[in-house]
C-alpha cells in the first residue's frame, strides 16, 4: 500500500478565501485539528507577510504536535539581487521550521510578463534560493507555480525548470494547476511525463478549483505517480478554492487503497466540520463525504434499500469518515422512511405498522401545506404523539393578541421612531385560565415571553429554555406579504437542543406553535429526567 502525504495549506492558501479571517488564536487551533487528523505537513503561513503570521512562527517551538510537521512558505528570490540580502528569504532561512516550501515560476509566459525577467534568470532565482536555504539547514519544497499551462506552451522550459529545483537539492517537487482551469486527462498525462523526467524526484500536486474538478485532478495527478497532495480543509482557498482535502484524503484511502490517514480517517467529519466554526463559515450540507445531507435519504425507496443494506444507496459506509446515515420526513417518504427515522424518538415508539401508516399519511399531508420536518426532529416526534393520541395536554390555548405602538423618542437630539411590542396570552391549565401580558424586541420576542411567563408559576423549569436559533422562510413569494411562511425553531436547556417548526400565513401565527411545540417538548425533557413520563 503506497503512502501519499498530505500536505495542508488552510491556513495560507485557504486564508485567500473571500472572508476567511483567521487570528492567531484560530490558527493555533486550527493547527492542533491538523495534527490530531494526522496530516503530514500543515503550512502555517508566510513569514514577514504580516504580523499574524510572525506571531505564529514564534509559537511554533511551543506547540505539542504529534503527527504534523510545520512548514513555511515564501517565493523565490527577486529577479537581478543577492539572495542572502533577499527579505523573503532571510525570513525562511530563519524561520522557526525546518520545512520551508518556496514557489517559482515554471510558465515561461509569467517569466516575462509577470517577473519581468529573462528565462536564465528565473532559472538561476529558483536555484539560488534552493541552494542558500538548504545551507541554513532547511530542507525545501518546491511549488512549481503554473506548470501544466507552462507545460502546454513550452514543455522544454517548465521541465528545465523543475529539474533545477530538484538538482537545486528540493526534496519535493510540486507541480500546480494555479489557474484551476486543467482537466484530469491533461493533469495525468503531464504528471506521467514529469515523473518519467525526473525519475529520482518526489512529485507532489497543487490544484485549483476554478474548472470545479480540483478534487479529479488532485487524484489523477496520484495515479500518474505524485506521492504528496497539497489542499485545503472544505476546499478553501483564493477564487474558487483550492482541491478540497476532505474529499481527495477519503476517496484516495478507501477507493484507490493508498495509505494516508489510516485509522485517523475517522476524525475527518468533526475536524472538518471545526474548522468551519472557527472560519465562520458554515460547511455546505450537500458536501460530499463530510456534509450533513451526504448519507441523508428521503426517497421512501431510498430508505427501504438502505435499511436492507446500505451499499443500495451509499457509496462507502458514513462511520469511516465520521458521519451518520439520516432518515428524513418528507412528503416523498414511505413507512420505511418513517419507521428508521422514528427508531431516533425520545419518548414513543412506532410499534403497530398502522401507526407508521398513520404518521406517513400525515407527514405527507402537513408537509404539502408546508412543514418541513427534516431539521424538526423534536416537532416531528411531536406530530407523532398527537397522530397517535400520545401528546400530552400541558395547556391549552384560549387566545394571544399582539399589538404595536410606535413612538417618536429624542435621545442625544436624534429623533427616532420606536416601536414597542406588546403581546398577551391567555391559556388553560387544568381549568385554571392565566393571562399574561409582555413587552419584547418585535412581536415574536414578545409572545414568546408572554407565553413563558403564562406556564412559569406551574411549570418553574421552562424558565431554563431559550430560543438558540429562530429562522423564518417564504415558502411561495407570489402572494407577497400574504405568503405561507415557515418558521423554525432550534431551543436548549443548557444540555439538550431541540427543534420544531410551525407554518401559517400569518408570522406570528406560525411562530406560536413553533414556541408552544418547543415548550411543550422541553417539558417532556424536564419530567423525564425527574423520572416522569408525561405521554398518555
Amino acid at each position: 500500500m503506497k503512502k501519499i502525504e498530505i500536505y495542508d495549506t488552510t491556513l495560507r492558501d485557504g486564508a485567500q478565501s473571500e472572508g476567511i479571517n483567521f487570528s492567531v488564536s484560530d490558527k493555533l487551533k486550527i493547527i492542533q485539528k491538523l495534527d490530531m487528523l494526522g496530516v503530514d505537513y500543515i503550512e502555517a503561513g508566510w513569514p514577514g507577510a504580516n504580523p499574524v503570521d510572525d506571531e505564529i512562527f514564534d509559537k511554533i517551538s511551543k506547540l505539542n504536535l504529534k503527527n504534523s510537521k510545520i512548514t513555511a512558505f515564501g517565493s523565490t528570490r527577486k529577479p537581478n539581487s543577492d539572495v542572502k540580502s533577499d527579505n523573503i528569504i532571510k525570513h525562511l532561512s530563519t524561520s522557526n521550521v525546518s520545512t520551508v516550501t518556496i514557489f517559482g515560476k515554471s510558465w515561461d509566459f509569467q517569466v516575462v510578463e509577470a517577473l519581468s525577467t529573462t528565462l536564465e534568470e528565473n532559472l538561476s532565482m529558483i536555484k539560488d534560493s534552493i541552494e542558500y536555504l538548504i545551507s541554513k539547514g532547511k530542507e525545501v519544497f518546491f511549488d512549481a507555480e503554473h506548470f501544466f499551462d507552462g507545460y502546454k506552451n513550452n514543455k522544454g522550459y517548465a521541465l528545465e525548470v523543475i529539474k533545477t529545483a530538484h538538482n537545486a537539492g528540493a526534496i519535493r517537487i510540486i507541480l500546480c494547476d494555479t489557474n484551476g482551469g486543467c482537466i484530469n486527462n491533461d493533469i495525468y498525462k503531464i504528471t506521467k511525463e514529469a515523473n518519467e523526467y525526473l525519475k529520482t524526484a518526489l512529485l507532489g500536486i497543487h490544484c485549483h478549483n476554478d474548472s470545479d474538478l480540483a478534487t479529479a485532478n488532485s487524484i489523477a495527478a496520484i495515479d500518474a505517480g505524485a506521492i504528496q497532495v497539497q489542499g485545503t480543509i472544505n476546499g478553501y482557498g483564493e477564487r474558487c478554492g483550492n482541491a478540497n482535502l476532505c474529499s481527495v484524503i477519503p476517496t484516495l484511502e478507501l477507493k484507490k487503497d493508498y495509505l494516508i490517514l489510516g485509522d485517523k480517517l475517522t476524525g475527518l467529519v468533526e475536524c472538518a466540520r471545526g474548522i468551519a466554526e472557527i472560519a465562520n463559515k458554515s460547511v455546505e450540507s450537500n458536501m460530499p463525504y463530510i456534509g450533513r445531507s451526504a448519507f441523508a435519504h428521503k426517497a421512501g425507496i431510498h430508505a427501504s434499500g438502505v435499511r436492507k443494506n446500505s451499499q443500495t444507496y451509499e457509496h462507502i459506509n458514513p462511520e469511516l469518515i465520521g458521519n451518520e446515515r439520516r432518515f428524513l420526513v418528507s412528503d416523498q417518504a414511505g413507512c420505511a422512511s418513517i419507521k428508521e427515522k422514528s427508531k431516533n424518538f425520545r419518548f414513543i415508539k412506532l410499534e403497530y405498522d398502522s401507526d407508521i401508516k398513520k404518521v406517513t399519511e400525515k407527514i405527507k399531508q402537513l408537509e404539502w401545506q408546508g412543514f418541513a420536518y427534516e431539521g424538526a426532529d423534536a416537532g416531528f416526534e411531536i406530530l407523532a404523539m398527537s397522530v397517535l393520541n400520545k401528546k400530552p395536554e400541558l395547556f391549552e390555548l384560549l387566545g394571544f393578541r399582539v399589538i404595536g405602538d410606535t413612538t417618536i423618542a429624542d435621545k442625544n437630539n436624534i429623533a427616532k421612531n420606536i416601536t414597542i411590542t406588546e403581546a398577551s396570552v391567555k391559556i388553560k391549565i387544568n381549568n385554571e385560565i392565566i393571562h399574561t401580558v409582555s413587552e419584547g424586541d418585535g412581536p415574536v420576542n414578545a409572545l414568546d415571553i408572554a407565553l413563558r411567563k403564562a406556564l412559569s408559576e406551574k411549570y418553574p423549569k421552562v424558565k431554563n429554555f431559550k430560543l438558540s436559533d429562530f429562522k423564518v422562510r417564504i415558502l411561495d413569494s407570489k402572494d407577497g406579504t400574504a405568503a405561507t411562511v415557515r418558521v423554525s425553531i432550534e431551543s436548549t436547556d443548557g444540555i439538550n437542543k431541540w427543534d420544531t417548526v410551525g407554518v401559517s400565513q400569518n408570522i406570528i401565527d406560525a411562530s406560536y406553535n413553533a414556541i408552544a411545540d418547543s415548550i411543550l417538548y422541553g417539558l417532556i425533557i424536564q419530567a423525564s429526567a425527574d423520572g416522569i413520563s408525561l405521554i398518555k
